[in-house]
């Protein structure tokens, strides 16, 4: 059932997915995957380098509803397993959706903007540190795990997930 008791559709929520600056993205960020941490802790490093791009879901109320982040960074394996040894890689980082509006296609949307811009950058590795429950979100994105999981204190178990593009 959903919130307005009907059964039996989904909901729809309009948005678009847009590139933005990283501290749009960090309150979002805190509270679906880091509650522990304060806002101002959620900045990186490379947040603002050109090679960067953070990315919004925002919907018709100008509401950050999504978010995802991806940024040059070398994966915690050999990438001559998985692509060409010198090919570039990629992690993707911070991927999260407002609860109230899961399941709408959003994260799905945002994936596929990271995807897109990976491709306009030449392709390569993009890799993620994917929370257990997520897999199968990500495995439909193209997505498939290196080694075992474990847990990240905090934060919960996750596994290395990667693809090409």
């Amino acid at each position: 059932m959903h919130l307005d008791g009907s059964p039996g559709y989904r909901a729809h929520v309009q948005f678009r997915v847009d590139r933005v600056p990283a501290s749009m993205t960090w309150e979002l960020r805190q509270t679906v995957l880091r509650p522990h941490q304060t806002i101002d802790q959620l900045a990186l490093p490379d947040d603002d380098e050109l090679s960067t791009g953070s990315f919004a879901a925002i919907n018709a109320d100008e509401e950050v509803v999504g978010t995802v982040r991806v940024a040059p960074a070398s994966p915690p394996f050999p990438v001559g397993l998985y692509a060409p040894a010198n090919s570039p890689t990629w992690q993707l980082r911070g991927m999260a959706t407002r609860e109230d509006v899961r399941t709408l296609g959003i994260g799905t949307a945002l994936l596929g903007r990271v995807v897109r811009q990976v491709a306009d950058d030449g392709g390569g590795l993009i890799w993620c540190n994917a929370r257990v429950p997520a897999i199968d979100f990500y495995r439909r994105g193209g997505f498939v795990t290196h080694g075992d999981v474990w847990e990240e204190p905090d934060i919960g178990p996750h596994v290395v997930m990667w693809r090409t593009v």
